[in-house]
C-alpha cells in the first residue's frame, strides 16, 4: 500500500450554468465534416475512422470485450472517462457490453465535461454513425442543462449513464464512487493542458478500484509522469492510424482515499446481499426507491397498510418545484439536483404525460422581503435562463393567463405531478410484490431482517428500507432520527364551464396548479405537530383567502363565471408529511445512535477532535423521510441515493450532498452542538 493520498476533496461551487463548447464544422482530409473546438483548436474525431480509433483506444486496449463476457459480479461494471465531448466513447462501450456481457450484468459510465455539447450540434455529430442512432437518440432524450453537477441518464434498464458537468478535477474529487477502467480522453495536452495536470492523475487513482485499467490515445510526457507518480504502471501499444503509439496500463499502487478523514460517520457500510429488500411505505418516496431496486433487478416487497399515494403523496395534484436559497447552500444543491432529475425521470416514465405536465412555475415575490431574496438569489447564481429566470409582473400576467401584481421567477421544467397515480405506477413496477400490512416491529437475524406485521406473520428480506413519513421513526432503530409532523390541507374546486384556468402553476404563500379535468386545486394549508386529517372548513378559507391575496384577479374572473367559492362547498384532503430539524431529507443507512453518542462523544467536548472511528449503522436498514411539502423534487433522487448504495455504485450527486442526506447527520450536530452551548 502507499501512503494516503488524498486529493483535493473539491468545493461546491454556487449553482450555475457552464459555457457550451465552442465548435465549428470543418472538412477532414477526406472531405468529411467534422466538430472542431474553437476554444482548443481541435477536432473532436475524425467522421471517418473516429468509431475505429475509440474501438482500438479504449474498448480493445481496455480489453473490454473479454472482461464484459467475464463479469458476474452483482453490482455494475464502472467506466470513467474524462472528457465526454460528442459520447461517442461511452456509446461504442454500450454497444460492446450489449454485445458481450451476459443478460444479468450492469454497466455504469461516469463521465466528466466541463464544455458540454448544445443539443443541436450534439445531435449533427453522432448522426455520423446510424449504427449507433438508436443509442444516440436515448442519450439526447435526456440531455441535461448546462448545470454544474451531476446528472443521471437511464441509457436502458441495464446502463446507466453519470454526466458531471464541470472541470474534471473537480468533478471527480466529488464523486462517490469507484471504477473499474478508465477513458483518459479530452484534447491534446498540448491543446488543452490544464486538463492534463498531476491532480487529475491523482484523483483517478483514489477513485479506482484495485487493479482498475486505464487507456489513452497520447504519449505525451507529462501524462506519462502524472500517471506514473499517482500509482499506475503504463506501457506503450501501438496507437491507431497516424499515431504511432499510445498509452495503458492499471493501478499498480492503491491509494488510501482519506476524503472523509474529517467525517469517519459518514464512511459508506460495506456491500451486503440485496436479492430481496423489503420497503415499508408506498407513498412517493417508497415507491420510488421500490421501483429504483427493482430496475435493478433487486426483489422487492412494498409494503403499505393502505394503498400506494394513501399518505401525503395522496393528492390528486402536487407542485414540482424547489425555492433555492439565495446564497448557495448544500440544502439548495441537492433540491436543484433533485427537480432536474424528476423532470428526465418523469420523462421517461412517463413521455405521455398523463401522470404530470411541466407547465413551469411561476414563484411570485409578493412582498418586498420575498423581491430582495430574489434578486439576491439573481444575483448570486448563474443558472441558464431554461432552469430560472426572473420575470416581470407583465409576464408572469402573460404566461399565468391572468392579471398578476408581482413579479418573481419562472422555473420552466417545473409543473405539476399526480402522485396518487405516480405512486400507483410505479408500485406496478416489475419485480415488486405489493402487500397490503402494517409493520409494527423489525428486527435484525443473522442474514438479514425480519419485519413483524400486525396480523401476526413474520416477513423476511436481506435489507429494509423505512419510508413512512412522519411514522419512520417508530422503530427502535430509527427512534433517533428527529421528525416533525406537519398537516397540510387541501382545497378542491370543481370549476363551471367557461370558468378560466392557469397556464402556469402559481408558488406564493401556497400554490395551485392548473385546473385538472375541470377541478382545480389550491393551497395547502401549513400546521406543525398536528396529526389530525380530518377535513376542516378553518383550512378551506385560509386557502381560498390566500388565493385570494396572491390572484386577486383570477379570482374576480371565477366568481364572474359562477364558480362557488365558499369553504362550505369545496371538497379537499387533509395529510401529515413529515420534516426535519433542518428541512432536508433523511436518505440513506440508520445509524446505530448508541454507538454514534459513544464513538463520537468527543466532539461534545471539542469538535475539532475527530476520531477515526468509522460509523457503525444497522446493517442493511436504511431509511427515506422528511420529504415535507417538496417530496415530488427530492424523493426519486434520493431512492437512487439509496438503491446506489445498496447496489455498489457511483453515487447520484457529489460526496458532499450524499452526505448532507445521511440521516446521521442529526446526532453529529446534537453532540458539536451541545459542545458550542457548554
Amino acid at each position: 500500500m502507499s501512503p494516503a493520498l488524498s486529493p483535493a476533496p473539491g468545493v461546491l461551487p454556487a449553482l450555475a450554468g457552464l459555457e457550451r463548447a465552442r465548435l465549428d464544422w470543418r472538412r477532414d482530409d477526406i472531405g468529411e465534416e467534422v466538430p472542431h473546438s474553437t476554444a482548443f483548436d481541435d477536432v473532436y474525431f475524425s467522421r471517418h475512422d473516429g468509431r475505429a480509433e475509440t474501438e482500438h483506444v479504449f474498448i480493445a486496449a481496455n480489453d473490454l470485450p473479454r472482461r464484459f463476457r467475464e463479469w458476474r459480479e452483482s453490482r455494475p461494471f464502472v467506466i470513467g472517462e474524462t472528457g465526454f465531448g460528442t459520447g461517442l466513447n461511452m456509446l461504442c462501450a454500450w454497444a460492446c457490453f450489449a454485445a458481450h456481457a451476459p443478460p444479468e450484468a450492469r454497466l455504469h459510465l461516469v463521465s466528466t465535461e466541463k464544455f458540454p455539447l448544445d443539443r443541436n450540434d450534439l445531435a449533427r455529430a453522432l448522426d455520423a454513425w446510424p449504427e449507433l442512432a438508436e443509442r444516440a437518440e436515448r442519450l439526447m432524450s435526456q440531455w441535461p442543462e448546462p448545470v454544474a453537477g451531476v446528472h443521471r441518464l437511464w441509457l436502458d434498464d441495464r446502463v446507466t449513464l453519470d454526466l458531471h458537468l464541470g472541470d474534471s478535477v473537480e468533478r471527480l474529487a466529488l464523486l462517490d464512487g469507484q471504477v473499474d477502467t478508465w477513458f483518459l480522453d479530452g484534447f491534446a495536452p498540448a491543446k488543452n493542458p490544464e486538463m492534463w495536470r498531476p491532480e487529475l492523475f491523482a484523483v483517478m487513482a483514489a477513485r479506482s478500484r484495485p487493479g482498475a485499467t486505464l487507456a489513452t490515445f497520447t504519449c505525451a510526457g507529462v501524462v506519462k509522469r502524472g500517471l506514473a507518480a499517482a500509482g499506475f504502471r503504463w506501457r506503450k501499444v501501438p496507437g491507431f492510424g497516424r499515431k504511432r503509439e499510445m498509452l495503458a496500463g492499471e493501478l499498480a499502487t492503491p491509494v488510501v482515499d482519506r476524503r472523509r478523514a474529517a467525517t469517519p460517520w459518514f464512511l459508506p457500510p460495506p456491500p451486503r446481499p440485496a436479492r430481496h429488500v423489503a420497503v415499508i411505505g408506498a407513498g412517493i418516496a417508497g415507491a420510488a426507491t421500490a421501483a429504483a431496486l427493482a430496475r435493478r433487478g433487486v426483489a422487492v416487497t412494498l409494503i403499505e397498510r393502505e394503498t400506494p399515494g394513501s399518505g401525503g403523496s395522496g393528492n390528486r395534484q402536487g407542485a414540482l418545484y424547489v425555492k433555492l436559497a439565495a446564497e448557495t447552500n448544500v440544502q439548495s444543491r441537492v433540491y436543484l439536483a433533485g427537480l432536474l432529475y424528476s423532470r428526465r425521470w418523469l420523462e421517461a416514465l412517463d413521455p405521455e404525460r398523463t401522470l404530470w405536465d411541466d407547465c413551469g412555475v411561476l414563484q411570485l415575490a409578493t412582498s418586498e422581503k420575498e423581491a430582495r431574496r430574489q434578486s439576491r438569489f439573481l444575483a448570486h447564481h448563474s443558472l441558464p435562463e431554461s432552469v430560472v429566470h426572473g420575470v416581470t409582473a407583465d409576464e408572469t400576467s402573460r404566461l399565468a393567463g391572468t392579471q398578476i401584481f408581482h413579479g418573481g421567477l419562472e422555473y420552466l421544467g417545473a409543473g405539476w405531478v399526480r402522485p396518487a397515480a405516480l405512486c400507483a405506477r410505479l408500485a406496478a413496477t416489475s419485480g415488486i410484490t405489493l402487500r397490503r400490512a402494517e409493520v409494527v416491529d423489525v428486527a435484525p437475524h443473522e442474514t438479514g431482517w425480519s419485519l413483524m406485521l400486525a396480523d401476526g406473520e413474520c416477513l423476511s428480506a436481506d435489507q429494509v428500507v423505512v419510508a413512512t413519513a412522519a411514522l419512520a421513526n417508530r422503530f427502535m432503530q430509527t427512534a433517533a432520527l428527529p421528525l416533525q409532523p406537519v398537516r397540510g390541507q387541501l382545497s378542491c374546486l370543481p370549476l363551471p364551464p367557461g370558468a378560466p384556468t392557469l397556464g402556469r402553476v402559481i408558488c406564493a404563500g401556497g400554490y395551485v396548479s392548473p385546473a385538472l379535468n375541470g377541478v382545480l386545486s389550491f393551497g395547502a394549508s401549513f400546521s406543525p405537530h398536528d396529526t389530525d386529517t380530518g377535513i376542516r372548513q378553518a383550512d378551506h378559507a385560509a386557502n381560498l383567502a390566500e388565493l385570494e391575496a396572491t390572484l386577486p384577479a383570477f379570482m374576480a374572473a371565477l366568481r364572474e363565471a359562477g364558480a362557488r367559492l365558499d369553504p362550505a362547498h369545496l371538497d379537499g384532503r387533509a395529510a401529515v408529511r413529515a420534516a426535519s430539524p433542518d428541512k432536508s431529507p433523511y436518505a440513506g443507512p440508520v445509524p446505530d445512535a448508541k454507538t454514534w453518542r459513544r464513538d463520537y462523544a468527543v466532539l461534545a467536548r471539542d469538535a475539532t477532535r475527530v476520531p477515526d472511528t468509522p460509523g457503525r449503522h444497522h446493517a442493511g436498514l436504511w431509511i427515506s423521510a422528511a420529504h415535507g411539502a417538496r417530496g415530488l423534487a427530492s424523493a426519486p433522487l434520493c431512492a437512487e441515493v439509496i438503491a446506489s448504495r445498496i447496489c455498489d455504485e457511483p453515487m447520484p450527486l457529489e460526496g458532499a450532498l450524499v452526505d448532507h442526506l445521511h440521516p446521521g447527520r442529526r446526532l453529529i450536530r446534537e453532540l458539536i452542538t451541545r459542545q458550542t452551548n457548554g
